[in-house]
């Protein structure tokens, strides 16, 4: 081999080994941009949550229940506005005061002493009236016991003839509707727990019975309450506003939900071990097409059918303050502003149709397109995902200003399901599915007794009474 052919040999290798290098340093510099973006992908990730740590979700900024919040929030967060008022009854308030009644049931007379000092007979002389002080009390509470007896007569023909006992009148001794009704009242609208309701009707009524005879007549006066249920059920399945909700509750020892759905005079509440679109269709498979159906934003509610929507706007609204606290951003303020220029609006409605309110109507709806476009930075990636739910709802946000009796809000329903996290806090979780439906049942005729400004005891008794 000639030195010009080994030294092209040589610069062969040489070529080999840079190409070599090369793919070597290729790899390596693959290798690190790679690792660079998976950094900065988990320095995002860390960001996001370090400043959730520092604007951490709670009830006030967002629709996370108030029992999940980590501490207890300040008054500042809520999302009334200062008034300027003084605290307590404002001018104008109309009070009420423990007036005297005409009928007494007794009364004493407290009369002076029948001499006077100077030896002077008093009884000779008038009385004169100069004051009255009435007392309100209770009697000593003893309970009524009713002996039915029953007789026969025997003709000459030799025929029996024998009389029958009521209906509610079981063989050897029972209860009556009156205890069936007030356990009911109790257990639905006071939510007392069995076995203080046991000690209230030894040791205040006088009436022996143990936690079973409750739980028993709790499910007669239930079960005469069905029908009712059903009333109201269908009440609320014609109306043309009606608002729904759902809150978890342990039922059997898992996870369960009851539902309310409600209208300004009825309310009807049903439990489910299912938050979906089942329990809607169990309770109510027709839908709603006469009615604007007023909710959050929860999937299933958008599943059943219905005239139109309407999304809370107090969701939203809480939702937009976490949003401003978090990223600072004047889109979530300007949007948390159209909000509440749109309630400001609603208070001023009278005839929807007046020419001003149009008109004010149409600025609102150009805002709120105008909102809806804007760009939002990728790096507020909540907000962002907020943005594309309103653009996708958008048209369920301003039906209460086109109607007069469409809420803004789903505080009507909120009020309505609230009372089931009362009664678990009180008396605890649900222990069966049944006694889950009972409460359910009875709640539904209490809550719609208030609404109507019936009295729910005699409510309860009436319906005892069937």
């Amino acid at each position: 081999m000639t030195q010009e052919q080994q030294r092209i040999t040589e610069l062969e290798h040489l070529v080999e080994k840079l190409f070599a290098r090369i793919n070597e340093l290729e790899a390596i510099v693959s290798y690190q941009s790679r690792r660079i973006e998976e950094l900065e992908q988990e320095n995002k990730q860390l960001k996001e949550r370090l400043a959730k740590y520092e604007t951490p979700k709670n009830s006030h900024n967002s629709s996370v229940p108030p029992s999940k919040d980590e501490n207890r929030p300040r008054h500042t967060q809520s999302l009334r506005e200062p008034t300027g008022r003084k605290t307590g009854g404002q001018l104008g308030h109309k009070g009420t005061t423990l007036e005297m009644t005409a009928k007494p049931d007794t009364i004493e007379r407290h009369q002076p002493i029948d001499r006077c000092v100077c030896g002077e007979d008093l009884r000779e002389y008038p009385l004169e009236l100069i004051e009255r002080r009435q007392i309100i009390d209770l009697p000593v509470i003893k309970p009524i016991i009713t002996e039915h007896q029953k007789y026969k007569r025997v003709c000459k023909c030799g025929r029996h003839h024998t009389g029958s006992f009521p209906e509610a009148v079981k063989p050897g001794i029972c209860y009556g509707v009156g205890v069936d009704s007030l356990a009911g009242y109790l257990h639905a609208r006071q939510y007392i727990p069995v076995d203080r309701m046991r000690e209230f009707f030894n040791d205040v009524l006088q009436v022996p019975i143990s936690e079973g005879g409750l739980h028993l007549a709790i499910q007669r006066i239930a079960k005469k309450a069905q029908p009712i249920h059903e009333e109201i059920r269908k009440e609320v399945e014609t109306s043309a506003v009606v608002g729904t909700d759902e809150t978890g509750s342990r039922i059997d020892g898992s996870r369960g939900w009851f539902w309310t759905w409600q209208t300004q005079m009825a309310t009807f509440i049903g439990a489910s071990m299912n938050r979906g679109t089942k329990t809607i269709d169990q309770f109510f498979p027709d839908g709603f097409s006469k009615s604007v159906f007023v909710h959050d934003c929860w999937k299933s509610h958008f599943e059943p059918v219905a005239m139109t929507h309407q999304i809370c706007i107090a969701h939203l609204l809480r939702e937009l303050k976490y949003f401003d606290q978090r990223y600072k951003d004047n889109w979530s303020v300007d949007m948390r502003t159209l909000l509440l220029d749109a309630l400001e609006l609603k208070k001023t409605m009278t005839d929807p149709n007046a020419s001003q309110i149009n008109i004010v109507r149409t600025i609102l709806h150009r805002r709120l397109e105008n909102l809806l476009e804007k760009q939002i930075s990728d790096d507020k990636k909540e907000m962002k995902v907020f943005q594309q739910r309103l653009v996708r709802y958008k048209d369920y946000l301003f039906v209460f200003l086109d109607r007069v009796d469409v809420p803004p809000d789903n505080n009507g329903s909120e009020r309505a399901i609230r009372n089931i996290k009362v009664k678990q806090k009180i008396s605890g979780y649900f222990k069966t599915m049944r006694g889950a439906e009972i409460f359910a049942i009875l709640r539904s005729v209490t809550d719609t007794a208030l609404k109507k400004n019936q009295n729910i005891f005699a409510t309860l008794q009436k319906i005892a009474l069937t």
